[in-house]
């Protein structure tokens, strides 16, 4: 599965100072491809079988991608935030795209998913389900970028990301962390996204963060910090990248700039890597186009030049927050909260 490798490989861009950006094409092509080829040497995934995966934007492009050229069937399961653009991209690529209708009564349509694929897989034969969110090999495959951040930036002080799945950050942090153990983890997240703490909400999907449920591939105890960054803080900071450095990303690469930026602002002479998942192709006719962005909840307003510390990540968040979550578990973190202890020791 070797045709699609070099659209895996970012191009290391120097933005201002010791910043630097990942700058993807398509990101879950790394996993993607190392998930079906292991699979496929595990004797889980046979020619010509039916792969089940519940939709989640990039990855599940990269899943229809890699089914075109390996003749494999694919059933992903999607619901009503789908991209409109995506979807048509998917059924013209040969997947078969459902959409579930209702969210589940935990977990929200995230666990709608999941329980239509659990149907799928006991009534197709020889089906095999990637299962992004659990799969080890998702966080073990970004072991290849890790490797490339260190052949071409060296030593990196601090690496900032968005957070879904949790394979890109974890992975990543997890082998940088051999070489670089006091490495700085920011991870980004959206405001109503269970990942860190926040109370279950309606997550604003179109930016590809947050969810309303935790993956298991989420190991808490990488990050030494969290941010959120509500979809206005994320546009606009997507627009900056494209307008100031070139670079024509999507939503989550600007949230990922937003923050990274002004954490090296802050600490000159650190070396900062921010991971760009994959290019703004999909967001044309949403994020770049300004009619649109008008409908944005506080577009028009002034723009943060810098989160607002939160005691708690339970707070009611409504503008660009960050909060210093010093490598614990959630658990810990959630227990201090409810107690009122100290969250910076």
């Amino acid at each position: 599965m070797r045709k699609l490798e070099d659209f895996e490989n970012p191009r290391i861009v120097p933005l201002h100072d010791e910043l630097f950006g990942a700058s993807f094409f398509l990101m879950k092509l790394l996993p993607a491809r190392f998930m079906l080829e292991r699979a496929v040497e595990n004797g889980l995934l046979k020619p010509g079988a039916t792969i089940c995966e519940s939709l989640s934007g990039s990855f599940g492009l990269a899943l229809a991608m890699l089914a075109v050229q390996y003749r494999y069937k694919l059933i992903l399961v999607s619901d009503w935030t789908i991209d409109q653009r995506l979807h048509r991209r998917l059924v013209q690529l040969g997947a078969n795209v459902e959409i579930v209708e209702k969210p589940a009564a935990a977990g929200g349509f995230q666990q709608a998913r999941l329980d239509r694929i659990a149907i799928y897989l006991e009534e197709i034969s020889d089906s095999y389900w990637p299962a992004q969110y659990s799969n080890p090999d998702n966080p073990i495959s970004y072991s290849k970028f890790a490797e490339q951040l260190i052949d071409r930036v060296g030593k990196v002080d601090c690496l900032v990301g968005p957070v879904g799945s949790g394979g890109s950050m974890c992975g990543t942090c997890s082998y940088l962390r051999v070489l670089f153990p006091e490495l700085y983890a920011i991870g980004v997240d959206a405001p109503n996204s269970v990942l860190f703490g926040q109370p279950s909400g309606r997550v604003n999907h179109l930016s590809g963060l947050g969810g309303d449920i935790i993956p298991a591939n989420v190991d808490h105890t990488q990050f030494d910090e969290i941010h959120w960054m509500i979809p206005a803080e994320t546009f606009r900071a997507t627009h900056r990248l494209h307008r100031e450095h070139g670079l024509f990303m999507g939503p989550t690469s600007g949230a990922a700039y937003g923050v990274a930026n002004w954490w090296s602002r802050r600490n000159p002479g650190k070396t900062v890597v921010a991971i760009f998942p994959d290019e703004g192709n999909r967001y044309v006719e949403t994020v770049y186009d300004h009619q649109w962005l008008t409908t944005v909840p506080e577009w028009s307003g002034t723009p943060a030049e810098e989160p607002s510390p939160i005691t708690t990540p339970t707070e009611d968040l409504t503008r660009w927050s960050s909060f210093s979550w010093n490598r614990r578990t959630l658990s810990e973190v959630l227990s201090e909260a409810k107690s009122g202890g100290d969250v910076f020791r």
